[in-house]
């Protein structure tokens, strides 16, 4: 019986397995078919791996990143951008 993984371990396993979905074609298409930005994605996808390894810093980048782009996209500006 295979010993049981670490919680660490068992994020770290999803977000991979995460990554390997958004990188898939068929996901990819049936995303933009919602409109969904498959690299904006998985910028946000590593911007919550990051918070939850504790690497706030990146975590600030990447989500930040992530949220303005698509405040962008939808015309509602982004960083910096007056109300």
């Amino acid at each position: 019986m295979a010993e049981p993984k670490n919680a660490s371990a068992e994020i770290e396993a999803l977000f991979d397995e995460l990554d390997q979905l958004l990188k898939n074609s068929d996901v990819g298409a049936e995303l933009a078919e919602k409109g969904v930005n498959v690299s904006l994605a998985l910028v946000a996808a590593e911007g919550l791996r990051a918070y939850l390894q504790g690497d706030k810093a990146r975590a600030v980048e990447e989500l930040g990143t992530a949220a303005d782009e698509i405040a962008s996209r939808l015309g509602l500006g982004g960083k910096g951008a007056s109300s």
